[in-house]
């Protein structure tokens, strides 16, 4: 029987977890972030799962590749001065093909900054803050609800296509409560990554056929492998070869741009026809709800597009919601626009594009917003 519960967003992503199957978690405590840990270390060990404390960011994202290389579908949790702690072990993840949830719950920086306080600032850091040509992808929930929906979906994709997967939720996201039932088993799909069939002693790990996913064994298993942060072949052993290298970097890449359409996720509030669209994402989407709910009572029509993928940026969904809008509108919490310079090279007109930005770790209003539409 299906349970209604008030939930914190923290807490959604943690139950998110258990349900997509998630039985390793290895982490540092950190604000905004430190309820996921702190539930996880209480409920892991009731359904079979394992708890690490580790010393540092660093090793947390150490503990969660061997355990997902180890056959487990591992993950951990942490903030912006964490995150930046994760890139390079982040990176060999990307090198290895190694499945897994990272959760981000951005603050207000720089460096240490508001610890308390929001931000949406951490945006190109997750498109961008590894070294190298690679690929990730990024997911912001706006809800209680999302925080739990897009948690098993970010588990889904990072066993399906053997990728990493960022789950970006902003402080006040993360921290909020709402009411919201639990699926049973069976409601959400849960993916698990394909395992090899043949003989072991043919077994690749890799597969740099553009677009494909080879099949991930376990260590310990019958199946011996070798997974190495150098440039290698399909067989895992270091391959310094130009060809090499140009096949192994377009695969990272192809195997997501192949699949967007299962990647990407957004939600539109009356954007069909619209002469204003709102570009939101994460707890912005809220006041940019209500802005353009008010705004529709005064005649104007205003849309507003939800981005749940932040990267792969959505850049069909955005063409496509623009396309009859004489302005756009994207409000973050960040200073630069980090998502606005995006939307300026999806639309013909760049100069269509407005920004409204907010960075003094509050929340963003309806009524900033609500200034930018007339």
């Amino acid at each position: 029987m299906s349970t209604t519960k008030l939930i914190q967003g923290n807490a959604a992503i943690a139950q998110g977890a258990f349900y997509a199957g998630a039985r390793f978690y290895a982490g540092y405590p950190i604000t905004p972030s430190s309820e996921i840990a702190q539930i996880c270390a209480a409920e892991m060990p009731k359904i079979g799962g394992v708890y690490m404390q580790m010393e540092d960011e660093l090793g947390s994202m150490g503990a969660i590749i061997g355990a997902s290389l180890s056959g487990a579908k591992a993950f951990t949790a942490t903030s912006g001065p964490g995150f930046s702690l994760m890139q390079e072990n982040l990176g060999m993840a990307t090198m290895g093909e190694v499945p897994l949830v990272v959760v981000n719950v951005q603050r207000s920086g720089p460096s240490t900054g508001l610890a308390t306080r929001p931000a949406q600032s951490d945006v190109m850091q997750l498109r961008w803050g590894r070294h190298g040509d690679q690929s990730v992808v990024a997911l912001i929930p706006a809800t209680v609800a999302e925080c739990f929906e897009l948690t098993v979906k970010a588990f889904n994709i990072a066993e399906r296509y053997r990728t990493q997967v960022v789950v970006a939720p902003d402080e006040v996201v993360g921290h909020m409560r709402e009411s919201y039932t639990i699926p049973e088993p069976g409601e959400l799909e849960v993916i698990d990554r394909a395992k090899p069939t043949g003989a072991p002693k043919d077994y690749k790990p890799f597969d740099f056929t553009p677009g494909a996913v080879a099949p991930l064994a376990a260590y310990g298993s019958d199946y011996i492998f070798h997974v190495t942060s150098s440039m290698h072949g399909e067989d895992g052993f270091s391959c310094n070869t130009p060809a090499n290298a140009a096949r192994r970097v377009a695969q990272l890449h192809t195997k997501l741009e192949e699949n967007l359409d299962d990647v990407i996720m957004v939600k539109e509030f009356d954007t069909d026809g619209c002469e204003v669209l709102i570009v939101a994402y994460g707890v912005v989407t809220r006041a940019a709800r209500t802005a353009a709910a008010n705004a529709r009572e005064k005649g104007l029509k205003v849309g507003v597009l939800q981005l749940q993928t932040i990267w792969p940026f959505p850049e069909k969904a955005v063409a496509k919601a623009a396309a009859n809008a004489r302005r756009i509108v994207v409000p973050e919490m960040n200073y630069s626009g980090q998502v606005a310079g995006e939307v300026r090279k999806v639309v013909g007109d760049p100069s269509m594009v407005s920004q409204v930005n907010s960075y003094n770790g509050t929340i963003m209003f309806p009524d900033s917003i609500t200034k930018a539409l007339f």
